[in-house]
């Protein structure tokens, strides 16, 4: 007899590692993908319970490493579980199914606190959280953003040892290359801690060197960074000419000109290109379009999350939306817009075994798209919920 968690997917199409494919279904079976029959060779599994999907595209569910908050709520506010799960809640309705959680720079005590708070989520396997990322707070004040520089500090030994030993699960660390050493780079990737770098006026040469400690990507390409001179490469001409690192794009019309998405997807090799979302409170947030951001109000004027003063704070964006404007906007491959939002960034926090991919063995995480590529529905481990 087939188990609760036994079920066959029919969909129109769906995301395999071969391709877009219209002759597949998909077969889950306690929480992970067991199969992928061909349409015209199900027999002998009559008896097992199916889903039709007309009209649908089935991905693998959206992996988004940079979500500050969502349903309303901000992660620095309140690093708590229950933090936790209304964000994580907010961003599985437009089809994310893997998200880090993101403190931006804050004091010792809120980082420790969100530490705790990821890995008592964790241990309660709380649904669509994957891991901590930590932007900040070892960034360059000159490149600081939406960043309070009070909060940066250096990156002591000390600070090194509370990292290492409250970890709990995947952690991702953006950090200024010039703002540490390289051996600290070195120590925490050898640690499993994945660093990229970020909110960073660093030189060229200060990145290679970060690089050949173990630096492994870079957050939010272009923002936060001094654009290409002609005698100050700078950090962007290092990723760009870097084949091995992975960097993130804000892909939301707002962040970076068209032009930059093509030029980061032309120099880049395949799969080393990935999408954040840069989510704040408003994604999923049926309230009010303003809210607190370490004592300064954001408003979301337009699509476009500002202070006062108009600077960028954050993205009001999903990685449905993200993939819908590469896609539409950019001129991007559809499959290539899907591994951006699920394969790669899997992949660039060394998961990807288990997540980003419809591949026999891994997680059942899946998103149903419609035509016009608005989430229909999530699997998260083989459980249903509509969007």
């Amino acid at each position: 007899m087939p188990s609760a968690m036994t079920r066959l997917l029919i969909p129109d199409r769906l995301l395999a590692p071969t391709g877009l494919r219209e002759d597949l279904a998909l077969l889950i079976e306690d929480g992970c993908i067991a199969a992928l029959p061909e349409k015209t060779q199900l027999d002998g599994l009559e008896q097992l319970p199916r889903l039709a999907l007309p009209g649908a595209l089935l991905a693998p569910g959206f992996v988004d490493l940079q979500v500050n908050g969502g349903g309303g709520l901000l992660f620095n506010d309140a690093p708590a579980p229950e933090t936790l799960a209304t964000i994580t809640r907010a961003h599985r309705r437009r089809g994310t199914t893997s998200i880090l959680a993101t403190l931006i720079s804050d004091s010792p005590q809120k980082t420790r606190a969100a530490q705790a708070a990821v890995a008592a989520a964790l241990a309660m396997r709380m649904p669509g959280l994957l891991g901590l990322h930590l932007e900040g707070p070892h960034l360059n004040p000159e490149r600081c953003g939406v960043h309070q520089p009070e909060h940066f500090r250096a990156l002591d030994q000390t600070e090194v040892d509370a990292l290492l030993a409250a970890r709990s699960g995947p952690l991702l660390l953006t950090l200024a290359p010039e703002r540490v050493l390289p051996a600290q780079i070195q120590r925490l990737t050898a640690a499993g801690v994945r660093v990229f770098a970020g909110h960073t006026a660093a030189s060229f040469e200060q990145v290679q060197a970060a690089l050949a400690a173990g630096l492994v990507g870079f957050t939010h390409l272009f923002n936060a960074m001094p654009p290409i001179a002609g005698r100050a490469p700078g950090p962007v001409a290092a990723a760009l000419l870097d084949a091995s690192s992975y960097v993130s794009l804000i892909a939301d019309g707002l962040h970076l000109h068209p032009a930059n998405l093509q030029l980061a997807l032309h120099c880049k090799p395949r799969g080393r290109c990935l999408l954040v979302s840069d989510a704040m409170p408003s994604v999923g947030a049926a309230g009010p379009s303003e809210f607190e951001l370490q004592g300064r109000t954001v408003q979301l004027r337009e699509g476009r999350l500002q202070t006062a003063e108009g600077t960028l704070a954050g993205a009001h964006l999903d990685l449905a939306g993200a993939v819908r404007y590469l896609v539409q906007s950019v001129g991007v491959a559809l499959d290539e817009a899907l591994r951006m939002a699920s394969t790669w960034p899997a992949e660039a926090m060394g998961v990807g075994r288990e997540r980003g991919s419809l591949r026999i063995g891994s997680c059942a995480d899946l998103v149903w798209l419609d035509d016009a590529l608005e989430p229909r529905g999530t699997w998260i481990a083989g459980e249903f919920e509509a969007a």
